[in-house]
C-alpha cells in the first residue's frame, strides 16, 4: 500500500505571500507616516508666519528606496536645523562677547544683504555715525541724527538748515534676549509615530485582503 500526502494550500506560498503583504504594509505606513509629519512641520512653520521658505526645508526620505521591507523607515529633517531648531526651543540668545544685542529699531531698514542689518552695516549704508546712550531702565540705544524719509528709515538729511532733523533710535542694546517658542515640532512627531501601528495593521488586513480576491 502506497500513501501519498499533499498539504493543501501551499504553506511556503501562504508564508511568502504573508511577508510580502506585510512588506508593503510597513513600507506604505512609514512613508505615509513621513509624508504627515513634513506636511505638518512646513504648516507649523508658515502657521507661525516663519516664511514659506523655512517651512520648505523640511524635507522626507524613506528607506530602503525603491523597495518594499518589514523594516522600512521615514527620515523628516530640516536643511535649516539651527533656525528651526530655535523656534522650537525657544532658547535664551546672549552676545558672542558678553556685550550687547544690537535689536534693529524700523528706523534701521534692512540690510542690502538680506537678513538683520548690524550697527557697522548700517553706517556704512549711511554714512552716519551712530551714538550711545546709556539707559538704567530698559533698554539702551544707538541712536542718529538724521531725517526720516517716507518709509520711516532714518537717512541723512541734505538740508544744509538742519530742517527735518531728528534725533531717531536705530538700535535697541540688551544684554540677552528670550526667543519666544514658536514652534512644538515634537507633538506632531509624537502623533506620527502613534499613528503608525494602526497604519501597518489597516495596510496589511486590506493587502491580504486583495489578494484572495485575486
Amino acid at each position: 500500500m502506497r500513501l501519498k500526502l499533499e498539504i493543501s494550500p501551499d504553506l511556503a506560498a501562504l508564508l511568502q505571500a504573508e511577508i510580502a503583504a506585510g512588506e508593503k504594509a510597513v513600507t506604505t505606513a512609514m512613508r505615509e507616516a513621513g509624508m504627515g509629519l513634513k506636511s505638518a512641520w512646513r504648516g507649523q512653520i508658515t502657521g507661525a508666519s516663519l516664511g514659506t521658505r523655512l517651512g520648505n526645508s523640511i524635507r522626507l526620505a524613506t528607506y530602503p528606496k525603491g523597495s518594499e521591507s518589514l523594516n522600512a523607515a521615514a527620515l523628516v529633517w530640516s536643511n535649516a536645523p539651527v533656525i528651526v531648531g530655535a523656534h522650537d526651543a525657544g532658547p535664551m540668545i546672549r552676545s558672542r562677547n558678553g556685550f550687547w544685542l544690537a535689536i534693529p529699531t524700523p528706523a534701521a531698514g534692512k540690510s542690502t544683504r538680506g537678513g538683520r542689518i548690524t550697527p557697522g552695516d548700517w553706517e556704512r549704508r549711511t554714512g552716519l555715525r551712530l551714538r550711545f546712550i546709556y539707559r538704567r531702565r530698559g533698554p539702551s540705544l544707538l541712536v542718529a541724527e538724521g531725517r526720516l524719509n517716507s518709509k520711516g528709515h532714518a537717512v541723512a538729511s541734505r538740508a544744509k538748515t538742519g530742517r527735518g532733523l531728528t534725533t531717531a533710535p536705530i538700535f535697541l542694546l540688551v544684554p540677552q534676549v528670550k526667543l519666544r517658542k514658536r514652534l512644538d515640532l515634537a507633538r506632531d512627531a509624537e502623533r506620527a509615530i502613534d499613528g503608525v501601528p494602526g497604519r501597518i495593521v489597516a495596510g496589511w488586513v486590506e493587502e491580504k485582503g486583495s489578494g484572495l480576491l485575486r
